[in-house]
Order: C-alpha cells, then structure tokens, then sequence
C-alpha cells in the first residue's frame, strides 16, 4: 500500500513511525515548509503517548529531551492551593508523563523517519492542496488549517475563537515546589501554567485571558506579543513560591495565540483519504492532550490498516473519543477547579475543603482522565496497538 501524508508535525511523523512498525514501508511525508525547524514552546506528552512512543523504541531518546512531570497541582490567583495529584511513574502509570519542547519532539520524530524509512521519506517545501494524490491512501495531518480538510469540508471558515487569548513563552530561572512541577493557577477567565522543560532551569509558561475585539489571526502559534502588554495582567500574582511577573517578564520572546479549535465532524473517512491529528480534531489546549492525541491516533490507524486494510476501525475508535474530549475541553476539562474555587470563594479562602470538596475535586480529575484516555488502570491493562 502507498500511503502519503500531508504535514510533518507530530501528528504525521508519529503517523510515518507507526506505519512503518506495522508494515508499511511505501509511505511518504510532504511538508509545506521548506525547513523543518524547532519552533514552538513546551507541550506535554500524558502517559497513553508516552506508551506509544515507547512502543515506538523511542523511549531513551525521548527521555533525554524532556522532563519527567512529578505533580499536577491547581492555585487561586493568589496562589492558595486547590488540588494537586502524582503524575506519570509517580501516579502509578507504566510509563511517565514528559514535559517537552515541542519543537525538539519535532526533530526527534523526523530523524527517526528518515533513519526507518529514508532520507526521502519526508519531502520538504511540498504541499498538498486537496484530495489528489498520486498514492492508495492520504493521511491529512496538516494541521488546524488542514487543506484536506477543507477539501472535505469547504465553507467550514476560519477556527471558531473562544474570546481568550494565550501569551506563550520559556523563561530561565529557578526550580519551584518539586522541581518538576506544573502548575496552574488563576480563576474561571484568566490563569497562569508554569512547567520546566529542557534541563529543567527553562520554565515554559502560558498566560491566558479574555481578549477586547477580534483577534488578528486564528491557529498562528508564532505571532511575537508585547511582554509589557502580558505583564501588566498578572502585576500583582506574587506567590511564595513562584515570581509570576518576573517569569514573564525574563523571557526573550513571547507569543499569542487566540483560542480556537474545531467543530467535531461527522466523519474523518472518504474513499482514500483519512483525517489525523488537528486537522481532524483540533481542540482547546487543556488538559495537555493535542499532541498526546494526534501520537495516538497515529497508532490506531496503522493497527486499523494493517489488520482490516481500511481506516474504518480507526475512525469508529477515535472519532467518538476525541469528540467526546474536544467537548470537555469547551467545558475547561479538569481545569474547572480553579473557576469553581473562584466563584465560591473568589477572596480566597481558609480551608478548599470547605470550598471545593476532596471528593468533587478527585471526581472532576479521575472523570478527565477517563475521558481522555489515560485513566491509570484502563491505560496500565489495554491491550497494545502494535500489530508485529
């Protein structure tokens, strides 16, 4: 089978790696871009991607790159905290959870294709338009403005926007709480996200809040943003264990990035053309699940090709999962512990129990991660997607 993928980003490199571990060594990747560079900032990898990865025989060269996230933990604005929880070893998984920049998972990812499957295996400065193609199947995995997509789907527009903004950067500076912490803190509008990534002294931050008018462009992570202009939103969230201001206002550059996702579709599957990662579900960066999601679809389909000979299996898995997760991410997914202690107790308070109950607090966690995929029991006992 000739397979061609559009994009070589996570989603369609993993995609490469995936078929070719399955059996299928025709398959060639096409990148608009003329240089596959290391852009972007830090994302998480959840243990359900991690497993697959690893499954991959990628696991020493991803845990060279990356930072083992120990806890998961939730503050008010002023940095009182609401709930915190183990992550990946540390929680009981089989595998851990990684904190990353996406842009050398990117480089990672595309020397393994080209050690597997060949220096051409992925072609830089192509860019695939529409449905034609001179293969048996196109994986479009080109991303939020997926062009397959649109083929598909024309006249869907641009991504619909939530009416906050993401200001996105890495700052250099000390270690806080475990070390290998993320964080998030703030209400049910405006929040701050803090994980160390690299060497683990490089802090990569999200700040995010509502945006006065239109924003300028929708699904563009590298548009360069004022530091002045972020900082002066969160002035006053000076915590005992972490500078806010000074994170922000250390870094060399920052970026914006409107909220936008996708409107889930009533189907990814067409004759010899499949949907994947972004372009088939792009989703609110909650929950750290878009890359994670855009690795695991890439498993299912090369397991759902190379046992049936069609991505129809893929898509009846996938499809309702990740739709299901687009939606709770609408919903601010696990992140609802933050607006619910605000709205109780938006002064702050003495006691969280008394605000936001353990049991609701452990319900609203363990009810994501079922959602998501990577509920510990459920992920440690399924059955792996590798087919040889």
């Amino acid at each position: 089978m000739q397979i061609t993928i559009a994009g070589a980003g996570i989603g369609g490199l993993a995609t490469a790696l995936s078929l070719h571990a399955a059996g299928f060594a025709d398959v060639v990747v096409h990148e608009a871009a003329e240089e596959i560079r290391p852009l972007g900032v830090g994302i998480n990898l959840l243990p359900h991607a991690v497993r697959e990865l690893t499954e991959l025989g990628l696991a020493d060269r991803l845990a060279a790159i990356a930072v083992p996230t120990a806890e998961l933990a939730y503050f008010n604005r002023y940095g009182q905290a609401i709930w915190s929880e183990p992550r990946g070893l540390d929680a009981g998984y089989r595998w851990p959870q990684y904190s990353v920049h996406r842009g050398r998972l990117q480089l990672l990812l595309l020397d393994a294709v080209r050690e597997r499957l060949g220096t051409d295996a992925v072609r830089t400065g192509s860019r695939i338009t529409g449905l034609s193609h001179d293969s048996d199947l196109l994986v479009g995995a080109d991303g939020i403005h997926s062009a397959v997509r649109a083929a598909l789907f024309p006249g869907e527009g641009a991504p619909p926007w939530n009416g906050l903004v993401l200001w996105r950067g890495t700052t250099y500076g000390k270690p806080f709480l475990t070390g290998r912490s993320m964080i998030m803190a703030g209400d049910g509008s405006q929040k701050f996200v803090a994980y160390p990534i690299g060497d683990g002294r490089q802090i990569n931050w999200i700040a995010e809040r509502p945006l006065d008018g239109e924003p300028p462009e929708r699904g563009n992570w590298n548009r360069p943003a004022d530091l002045a202009a972020i900082v002066e939103h969160f002035a006053d969230w000076q915590f005992d264990w972490l500078d806010v201001p000074g994170i922000i206002t250390g870094a060399e550059a920052a970026y914006e990035y409107p909220m936008v996702d996708r409107e889930p579709l009533p189907y990814w599957t067409r004759d010899d053309v499949v949907l994947l990662g972004d372009a088939a579900h792009a989703m609110y960066p909650i929950g750290s699940n878009g890359a994670s999601q855009a690795i695991i679809d890439a498993r299912v389909l090369a397991h759902s090709l190379a046992t049936t000979g069609s991505a129809a299996a893929y898509e009846e898995i996938r499809r309702p999962a990740t739709t299901a997760l687009q939606l709770a991410n609408r919903q601010q997914g696990p992140e609802v512990v933050m607006r619910l202690a605000h709205e109780r107790a938006p002064d702050g308070f003495h006691d969280i129990e008394q605000v936001v109950p353990l049991a609701e607090r452990t319900e609203i966690a363990a009810s994501y991660k079922r959602i998501a995929g990577f509920d510990p029991a459920l992920l440690n006992e399924r059955a792996s997607w590798s087919v040889r």
